[in-house]
């Protein structure tokens, strides 16, 4: 383990384990822990340094979500983030209010004094805000280090602590300057010489799995996609010959999506891997459902059907391994006692029933897709499958708005490959980072071959993001959609209409359902 860390105190924002990644890009090993860690814990860990990170509540409640106060004792730096910043200035004597102009999206600071967290920093910048409370009275102990048009106090310094605090967000992209407000605090006041890397993750992460497994046998869903690719080759490292992949057929594949998968990881790879036909079991569950969470559900209880099917007939399994990404975690809702948001459930998080069976291992369920691929590329794995596009677990089944059958499961499987390979064709595929095609639940009328048609429609939707968080819609260029639009058409029998989506996310999600 790194000798550097730095603790991130969750106080239930989504941005915390964002705030973790930009620790790490910064060469300095990031850890979320719960808002409520003892500092005795704290201290046995040796952490550089301490980040108390947003959240939703208001320090004025009386439920507010508090931290050990005795952090403070510890004499490690300790930098503060919007609620962060109002709990730790409550707790060293300054007064917290209801602000009177609220502050949310994009404000404009004005940097009084450019030292130590500002160093470097011009005498004004743009941030992120979101916040409804804000410090009125700072008292004697404080020093004010910028400012805005309605917030006198959007930075501060303790003159005796070694405690900041900012009422903005610097972890976000949408302050252009927090990768250096950051860089200040790791490397200035936290004194981190930024050796960590994801060799180091990779090293960690594996010798963990080792000690978890023992002499047991893992099993792995291996899809092919990125996020499984990359655990099947982790935990492979780790255990070897212990790690049996079971690819299961739901019949809510792309096209040749089996014989892929087949060929790359049991001929290529040599892993011992096991195909399991469920499909007739998963569209039997799905005959008759529309209900996006339902089919989830639906079919995250048949993925596990299916693993103690096969898993049945291996001996010595105990866990299985899966590709939680932590974005998966956090849209599923947070599962240690902080408060967010249940966006979607994710068959591989909140569709597990605690009737399992079997002890999990997600080994990367603290990254981000742009992080699991670096892990990858330490890995060996090839380029084609680090950047593939994401594919969803419960597949075309939420891809297809309305009831899944196997017809519109032909119409969309093709329409896909057409997509792709058309977004490939023009050279587009690294450069966006997500394409996918929506078989939605209207017919409209249409002219072919001069007769009147009557037939679907399928949305394309094409997203450029770096962390999957935040996504706003592709440029493509129009002769592009052209190309996708009049080969769908022309070559997927039952589909006379093609639109494009041009949401951002927020407010949408990539995915439709």
């Amino acid at each position: 383990m790194s000798a550097e860390i730095i603790a991130i105190l969750d106080f239930g924002s989504q941005y915390g384990q964002l705030i973790a990644r930009r620790v790490r890009e910064q060469n300095v090993y990031s850890r979320i822990c719960r808002a409520d860690v003892t500092a005795e814990a704290l201290s046995r860990l040796g952490v550089r340094g301490l980040i108390l990170s947003g959240g939703p509540a208001s320090v004025r409640d009386g439920d507010a979500p508090r931290c050990d106060e005795k952090i403070f004792e510890l004499g490690v730096p300790i930098l503060g983030i919007c609620y962060g910043m109002q709990l730790g200035c409550q707790i060293l004597g300054a007064k917290i209010v209801a602000a009177q102009r609220r502050e949310y999206g994009r404000i404009n600071l004005s940097i009084l004094e450019k030292s130590d967290l500002f160093a470097n920093m011009p005498d004004s910048t743009t941030a992120w805000a979101s916040h409804g409370d804000q410090v009125a009275d700072l008292g004697s102990d404080f020093a004010k280090l910028a400012t805005t048009d309605t917030c006198p106090f959007a930075a501060v310094r303790h003159k005796d602590k070694k405690f900041f605090g900012v009422q903005f967000h610097p972890e976000v992209s949408h302050t252009p300057k927090g990768s250096l407000i950051l860089k200040n605090f790791l490397y200035d006041i936290c004194g981190c010489s930024g050796d960590w890397k994801m060799s180091d993750f990779v090293s960690e992460t594996t010798e963990a799995v080792r000690r978890q497994v023992g002499n047991a046998k893992v099993i792995c869903g291996l899809s092919g996609g990125v996020d499984s690719s990359v655990v099947a080759s982790l935990v492979h490292k780790a255990i070897g010959d212990n790690l049996v992949c079971i690819f299961v057929d739901n019949g809510l594949l792309r096209k040749n999506e089996r014989e892929n998968v087949v060929s790359t990881f049991r001929n290529h790879f040599h892993m011992d891997l096991r195909v399991i036909d469920w499909s007739r079991h998963f569209l039997a569950g799905l005959a008759g459902i529309t209900a996006p969470q339902q089919k989830r559900k639906i079919i995250g209880s048949e993925f596990i059907k299916a693993f103690k099917s096969e898993a049945s007939k291996i001996p010595n399994v105990k866990f299985l391994a899966q590709g939680t990404l932590y974005p998966d975690v956090i849209e599923s809702g947070s599962t240690d006692g902080n408060p967010s948001a249940n966006i979607k459930l994710h068959h591989n998080v909140g569709g597990l029933p605690a009737e399992l069976g079997f002890e999990l291992i997600e080994p990367l369920r603290d990254l981000f897709k742009d992080e699991v691929r670096v892990v990858g590329e330490y890995l060996g794995l090839p380029e084609d499958i680090l950047w593939r596009h994401p594919f969803p677990g419960p597949g075309l089944a939420v891809r297809i708005i309305g009831e899944v059958t196997p017809e519109r499961l032909e119409i969309l499987r093709t329409a896909d490959e057409i997509l792709i390979d058309e977004i490939k064709s023009a050279g587009l595929y690294r450069k966006v980072s997500q394409a996918l095609a929506v078989l939605l639940p209207v017919s409209t009328v249409g002219v072919m071959g001069d007769e009147r048609s009557y037939e679907n429609v399928v949305a394309i939707r094409a997203v450029e993001t770096f962390d999957f968080m935040t996504a706003d819609f592709s440029r493509i260029p129009h002769e592009v959609l052209g190309m996708i639009s009049n080969r769908i058409i022309n070559e997927v029998r039952g589909v006379n209409r093609v639109v494009y989506d041009i949401s951002s996310k927020p407010p949408a999600t990539i995915e439709w359902e």
